[in-house]
Order: C-alpha cells, then structure tokens, then sequence
C-alpha cells in the first residue's frame, strides 16, 4: 500500500506497523536479599519533603481568552535558549538525580534490561532490483544497522550502519528509499532525537556516499522516480536566518511545507519546486510514486485526522519530463481527484488509470473502493467495511491478490483476498498479537510479515503464494536470553466506563497470581489520534514482572484507532473527558478485582499519553501511587503556537477558539492542579509520586510543556502551600540529546527504563526478587 508518510502527530512511544524498521521498539550482579521498605502511597507519603529549587513567578503575564483571565507566571520557561530557563533545567536535573540516586533498584533493573535486551532483533527483509534488504541489531548496538544480500541463503554485507556516525549513538536513520533498480539509497538522518532531517545518497553497488546533501526535511517520505534520476521530498524553510541553530531546540511552528524533486547529483538549491500553498501554510504534503511508475500521487493534509485531499499527475504528460519544471518555475499539473477533507483515501494499487483505495468515507472501520481516475464520477465498492473489524491495510501481491489486515477487538487477522472482487481466499495463521511489518511488492509471489505480542519478541513468517493454499513458515524468530513465556500469561478483559462503554485492556503477569490487592501494578495508555496500542514484546516490562512481581496493563481507552474512526472521534475535541474516564475505570476495575490498590498502581504514557497522565492526576489524584508522563502535551492553550503543534488542532481543538477553548481549560493539566486537601470532596490525599519525562530535543511536543508544568506542580502542592502534606516527590527527568522517541540509541532507553521504573518501584513499594 503505498503511505505518504505523515509522522507530526504526537506520537506515543512505540510507532504501530512501522513500515521502515529503522527503529526498533524498546525492550527493558550478585544476588542481594530485598530490604524491607515503606511504600509511599497517594493518600498517606510518609517520606521527607524535597527541597525544591526556587523557579521566578511572573504574575504579569496574564492572557485574556474569550473574557477570561488565565496566567501564565512561567511564560518565561517557553524560551530554550534563556540562561534563566538553562539554570532551571540543570537544578531540576540534579534533584531528579538526587531521588533516583536513592532507588535502590536502580542498577538492578538497568543490570537486568540490559542482559535481556542483548539479544538479536531483525526487520523483515525487503526486495530492490536483485537485492534483498534488512535492518538488524546485534543486541546493544545503539543503532539498528542495514544489510544487503544477493540472496537470502547468502551471506549478507554491510550498506549502511549509523552507529558510525556518531560515537554516542545519537545519529539515526529516520527514513530511506532505495531506488527501483537498487543502484541508490537515498536515506535521512536525524540528530539528538529532532524531528529535522538530512538526507543523503549513496551508490549501493560501491557502497561510496554521494555529494548530495538536503536539508531542513521534516516529515517527509522519499520516493524515486523509476528512472532513478531522482526522488520526491517534502521540506519547510530553514527556521531562522544566518547564526547557528541546533536544530531540534528551536520551538519555532512549522509552517509552508513544500514538495520537492531532487535530481541526483545536483545541489539543493536547484531542486523542483513540485508543490506549494502559501494560502495554507498549515497544510502538509506528502508525494509518492505509484509502484507502477507511472504516476506521482499527492495527499495533502490539515491536521492528524485521517482524511486528506488527493491530487495525481501522470509523468508521461510532461513533455520534458519533471526536469522541464526546472526553468518554468512553474509547479507540476497536478489533477484534482479529491479536493475537500471529508475522508482518507490511501493507494492501495493500480492498474494503469484504474486505481484502488482504502478509505473511510462512509465506512468509519474503513472498505476498499475502485475508481478509474480519467473518468471519477463512479466509485465502487471492492471490499465492503467489516460490520465489527478495522481494515487497517491492503497490499496488492502476487498480481491480482490482497492482502488485508485487520485488527479484531485490538489483535491483528491477516486474510489473502481478490484483489478485482475482494473476495475472500485464505486467512493465515497467526496467534493472538499484531502484524508490526508487512513486507511485500505486488509482483512477489512471497511476503515476509513480522509478529510481534506481550510474549513473543518477534517472529519474520515468510509466506509463499505461489501454491493454492499459502505456505507459512518461521523466517527467523527472536530468542531473549532469560525470559520463558511459559512463565506468563496475558489476557484481555473488558471494563465498563463512566457512560458504559466496554473498554478493551490487556494484562499481563506471572502465571496463577493470587488476586489479593497486593500488587504493584503499572497502567499504561494513550488514547488520540486514531492511534491503537495493539500487543508488543517490552524487555522492561518483562522484567518488572519476573523480578519484582508486577502486573502490566495496556487499556485502549476512546481516542485511538481500535474500533475504527468512531472510537477515534468518541475520545477527541468535545468529548475528550471520554479518555480520561475510561483510563479511572480501568484503574478502579484492577483494584477492585483484586490486581492492586491505589497505593501500588502506578500509571504511564507518552505524548498524548503524557496528557492522559497529567489530566488523570489533577482529576483523581487519590487513585494512584505514582505517575509516569513522558514527553506530554501539558498546556493544552498553547499548543498550537509551537513547532508542529498546530497539526493537532484537529484532536484537541484550540483556544483561539471560544467553544474549543471552554474544552480545553477544563482538562488541561497546566490549568487544573489544585491541592486536594483544600478540595471540598474531603478527601485529604496528596498527589502521587510524579516524575515527567522530556529532553532537550523534543521538537514534536516541546519540553516547554513539562518544564511549565513541573514548576507549577512543585509551587502548588509544595514550596507554595503552608505545612503542606505533599511528601510525595515531584520531579522532572530532562534527557540530554533526544527527543521525542524516535531513532533513541539503546543505552538510552535502558538507562530510562533503568530510572523511571525504579523511582516507580521505590515509590510503590516493590520488592527485587532474582
């Protein structure tokens, strides 16, 4: 299926289906005997009041929204570059430091993550000219590194590997393409974590780089032309003129995406302006060509949601080719076949003009639909929408098959279609879990398709298509050193929300727990942007249950994309109060059943998952022991002001507006910390334990959001109330070169793991087993 790839929304921690595996979803001495220790609950801290450093109150910023007075007495925090803002993330650094010096945990856990993330991890192998390519990772390598074979019995060489580009592992590879022929790779590097990328070339046959080097790409896929004389980009300006920047600290918004066409050999700044809309400079752009090579597609976007605006143009009606547009200064012709945002269409396939899409137009758990573009008043349905499943992908293979996935209550079905009828011929087999890879071109006769689940690491299936029932065998399979499935068990159960709603979660443990309350329990979500948390294999997780008795928990709460564009929209704008419901319900619902109490329940998430967090412990602060809020979005007036935060407008809605701003005062978590033991409920807890997790890259959602609501946390519960009750910690773990997630080197996501999962065992009181 061929994906503009759009990658600005805030995403959660671990990407879904990712297509390029250039990024590999985190996995997490002598004996010593556990020492007794207070846990440090919600309702009751017993521990000593940190002392927190001092942060300046500007009672003078005072913003008028629709009549109301919002302050904003840490605007000053919003500036990256001020000393004043430098000195309060170095004091906040070593107060975080400070607390998790004193978990005891800490070198076990990061001991322990590290023994089990060493371990080989594979992407599934994928087909260029008469080459096959792959991303593996040793175990530690900080860096997945690509090989290349001439055959997949043959021993394979070296293409690329970042790990040499950096010595700390902070450069990554972020996209890439390879051109049809295979004589080229064009790939994209990322620094420290940003969202900034720049793309270089190099010969695949003598494997010697290119001069060719663009910059400023920002969420953008790269797609040859089949002549191999060049590839499609998508890019903004430089964001500041003259100086020097370290891009990804900027917090400038993103503006003016544009396409462009890069000829091989050439400098930057002869390249093909192919698109622009300086009406709209909030739009985003994506263009790919056709697998075919006879067109160039253009899905253009306004936001996250799952609709865009589809354009073509057929290369064959340029009589100079696209190099022609050079010295026009003209863009290309591009023909309008979708011109409005009333719903998502994505290539699937296409026989000459007659092309295949997925959409959800009419069909909110998405159909496949056939329309020949030359003559677009008649649309067909190829493959109805599913009364209860998602489609959530269609790959043409084999010539005239499909292969389609969906996702079923939260756990992926792959099923061999027709691709002219859409009519059923084969379902594979597949064990409860998720399709995390599909690797396929529609001449193969074979497809490698990637497993993943809470207890498999990863299984590669190589599918035969060729015979008239499809031969499914293990490619490879992934082996972690110390972990047993055996001992496990994972189960999904169903939660009744607030308003009824049954909402789906997973849990998972060591085998036959006993259900007496008793365990410390971590409950994770994310919840927006059509996003579903299907099942994955985490080394850290792992290791909280097998060596301090945890019960891990994935809800997938309204908001995301598990039960199709009505789940999406049932958790979004007006209704967002949905996800924060549902994530209290499935907390209620572990402690009444037994799992936990509320003193040993700790909650995380990232991004989006950073608000859940934040809003769920300004709204209930008595339900849990401890919170974990990576990367969040935290002041939901100002979002849309910063980088790439505008594009979210379309989940969240905006202050600017008067409606849209009465929703998002309510919940947004910079706006709504109170001391629960003045609230008129009585009820005289404190907050949880609360470490937020940023870094100084962030450019997707920027660590603005964090530092504003670490200070106001620290004044409103501690250094500003009289013998205030909060003992509980509240502290902020600033990472150095990283960003948002993406292309994190190893050491840096053990180290993670290493320190927020013991700040979360000490606080909850569990206990180092071996």
């Amino acid at each position: 299926m061929l994906v503009l790839v759009r990658k600005s929304v805030p995403l959660r921690l671990l990407s879904r289906r990712p297509r390029n595996p250039f990024f590999l979803p985190p996995r997490s001495c002598p004996r010593r005997l556990p020492l007794p220790r207070a846990a440090m609950g919600s309702v009751a801290g017993d521990g000593a009041r940190l002392a927190y450093p001092p942060a300046r109150r500007d009672d003078s910023i005072v913003d008028n929204y629709h009549g109301v007075q919002i302050p904003d007495p840490y605007r000053w925090l919003e500036d990256p570059d001020s000393e004043e803002t430098k000195e309060f993330v170095a004091r906040q650094a070593e107060l975080a430091e400070e607390v998790l010096a004193g978990c005891p945990d800490r070198e076990n856990l990061r001991r322990e993550v590290t023994r089990l993330f060493d371990h080989p991890r594979y992407g599934a192998p994928f087909r260029r000219g008469n080459k096959y390519f792959y991303f593996h990772n040793s175990g530690l390598q900080a860096q997945s590194v690509l090989y290349m074979q001439d055959d997949l019995d043959e021993t394979a060489e070296v293409l690329l590997d970042p790990n040499t580009l950096s010595k700390d592992g902070t450069v990554a590879l972020s996209t890439y393409s390879i051109s049809e022929d295979g004589n080229y790779i064009a790939y994209g590097l990322s620094e420290s974590g940003s969202d900034w990328v720049s793309i270089h070339v190099m010969n695949v046959t003598n494997k010697q780089p290119m001069p060719d080097k663009l910059s400023w790409v920002k969420f953008s896929s790269i797609s040859w032309t089949h002549d191999g004389k060049g590839f499609f980009y998508s890019r903004y300006p430089a964001p500041r003129e003259g100086g020097e920047l370290d891009a990804g600290t900027e917090t400038n918004i993103n503006l003016n995406h544009q396409i462009y066409y890069h000829v091989l050999g050439s400098n930057q700044s002869e390249d093909i302006l192919c698109w622009k809309d300086p009406e709209h400079p909030k739009y985003s752009f994506g263009a790919s060509v056709t697998e075919d090579g006879k067109y160039i597609i253009l899905g253009i976007y306004e936001g996250c949601d799952p609709v865009n605006k589809l354009y073509y143009c057929e290369i064959s009606s340029l009589p100079q080719g696209i190099e022609g547009f050079r010295e026009r200064k003209e863009m290309l012709p591009f023909v309008k076949l979708i011109d409005n945002f009333d719903a998502q269409y994505q290539v699937v396939a296409n026989d000459g003009d007659e092309f295949t899409f997925l959409t959800n137009k009419s069909a909110p758990k998405n159909k496949l639909v056939r329309v020949n573009i030359k003559n677009p008043e008649q649309w067909t349905d190829v493959l109805p929408e599913h009364e209860n499943d998602v489609l959530e992908s269609a790959d043409a293979i084999n010539n005239n098959q499909l292969l389609v996935c969906y996702m079923s209550d939260v756990k992926h079905i792959l099923q061999i279609r027709d691709l002219r009828t859409g009519n059923f011929i084969h379902q594979l087999p597949l064990e409860i879990g998720s399709v995390s890879e599909i690797s396929c071109r529609r001449e193969d006769k074979e497809v490698f398709i990637s497993f993943t689940s809470f207890l498999s690491p990863g299984i590669i299936y190589r599918c035969n298509l060729a015979p008239t029932i499809p031969e499914m065998k293990v490619f490879r399979e992934v082996s972690v050193p110390g972990f047993d499935r055996t001992s496990f068990q994972a189960k999904q159960v169903f939660v009744p929300s607030k308003d009824g709603t049954k909402i789906p979660m997973f849990v998972m443990s060591k085998k036959d727990i006993n259900l007496d309350g008793s365990h410390p329990t971590l409950l994770y979500g994310y919840g927006g942007f059509n996003i579903s948390l299907t099942p994955s294999f985490s080394v850290g997780r792992v290791v909280l249950c097998k060596n301090m008795g945890f019960v891990v928990c994935v809800a997938n709460i309204r908001g995301g994309g598990e039960y199709g564009e009505e789940w999406h929209k049932a958790g979004a704008l007006a209704m967002k109060q949905n996800c924060f419901d549902d994530f209290a319900a499935c907390a209620e619902f572990l402690i009444s059943n037994g799992y936990t109490s509320s003193k040993r329940l700790c909650i995380e998430g990232g991004s989006n998952g950073g608000l859940l967090i934040a809003a769920s412990i300004n709204q209930r602060p008595d339900l849990f022991g401890c919170a974990l809020a990576h990367v969040g979005v935290m002041d939901m007036l100002r979002f849309h002001k910063f980088t790439i935060g505008h594009a979210w407008t379309t989940d969240y809605g905006c202050s600017d507006k008067e409606e849209e701003f009465q929703w998002l005062v309510k919940y947004s978590p910079l706006h709504n910390v109170r001391r629960p033991w003045e609230q008129s409920s009585g009820n005289h807890c404190q907050y949880p334990a609360t470490m937020l997790l940023t870094a100084d890259h962030d450019d997707r959602v920027v660590p603005l959001h964090s530092l504003k609501l670490l200070a106001t946390l620290q004044h409103v519960l501690c250094t500003g109330a009289e013998d205030s009750p909060q003992t509980n910690p509240i502290i902020g773990r600033i990472d150095r070169k990283s960003g948002h997630g993406a292309g994190r080197p190893t050491q840096k996501l053990i180290d993670e793991a290493a320190d927020r999962y013991s700040f979360m065992a000490k606080m909850l009181g569990a206990v180092w087993t071996e």
